[in-house]
């Protein structure tokens, strides 16, 4: 039997990358699957697509996670297309690297709303509906810890989401949940390429112990492991899966 059987996961920005990979790892394993993306329906469709025809169960809806509003319709599309809810995986992230000098008010709001505001109130909608025994997943960065010139808005709202996973671990531990947050190296991602030049990512691997980039299903494999009845003993912890780094 496979080890998600019977779950249901609801994961956060899964038509891409690193989301992506772990939708069809948790439906391989046999979860149900509800997935958000932001705009691109053909990716989406790609992705249920691509699950179906390995056996397994997924589907998604358009949200917009800085808007309160829509995080709250995801959750109330999970409660009829899943029932109840065992998983959560905070994966959506977005925002483009700019120096502290360059921030705008607008760009610091939008890159809270997007996040931190999306992960936080995707964790409330979360915690009381997990069936006891559920997990909350956050994805972070491995730079909160191996900081990087114009990351500051990125970095800090990671910073921001391990936080709350951390005190939700406290909080939701007398039912059994776990909480933890996955801090992925550098990954071959859109969001990796589209954010360093070619020569950077080409020089990465010999800083890696590991002496690759990772790849999206590295961190959907960790992830895997924290959803499932082996990680019932893992909780208030960050992993990072970065290949020895740092």
């Amino acid at each position: 039997m496979s080890m998600l059987a019977g779950k249901t996961a609801v994961v956060t920005g899964g038509s891409r990358g690193i989301g992506r990979a772990i939708v069809e790892r948790l439906a391989s394993d046999g979860a149900r699957v509800l997935f958000s993306f932001h705009a691109n329906d053909s990716l989406a469709a790609e992705v249920v697509d691509v699950v179906a025809s390995k056996g397994g169960e997924a589907s998604a809806v358009r949200v917009d996670l800085g808007r309160l509003d829509d995080v709250r319709n995801l959750f109330a599309e999970a409660d009829e297309v899943l029932g109840e809810l065992d998983i959560l995986v905070n994966n959506a992230a977005s925002g483009s690297p700019l120096a502290m000098a360059e921030v705008t008010e607008e760009q610091y709001d939008a890159m809270f709303d997007a996040n931190a505001k999306g992960t936080f109130f995707a964790m409330q909608e979360a915690s009381v509906r997990l069936r006891d025994f559920g997990r909350i997943i956050n994805i972070s960065t491995i730079n909160t810890v191996l900081p990087a010139p114009r990351n500051a808005l990125y970095q800090g709202v990671k910073g921001a989401i391990e936080q709350f996973a951390l005190v939700a671990s406290r909080e939701l531990g007398a039912r059994g949940i776990t909480v933890n947050v996955v801090s992925p190296g550098a990954t071959d991602t859109d969001l990796l390429r589209a954010s360093n030049p070619p020569e950077a990512l080409e020089a990465l691997p010999a800083y890696i112990p590991l002496g690759r980039l990772g790849q999206p299903m590295d961190i959907a494999n960790v992830v895997a492991f924290l959803a499932s009845p082996d990680g019932g003993w893992i909780t208030g912890q960050n992993i990072r899966a970065g290949g020895g780094l740092p």
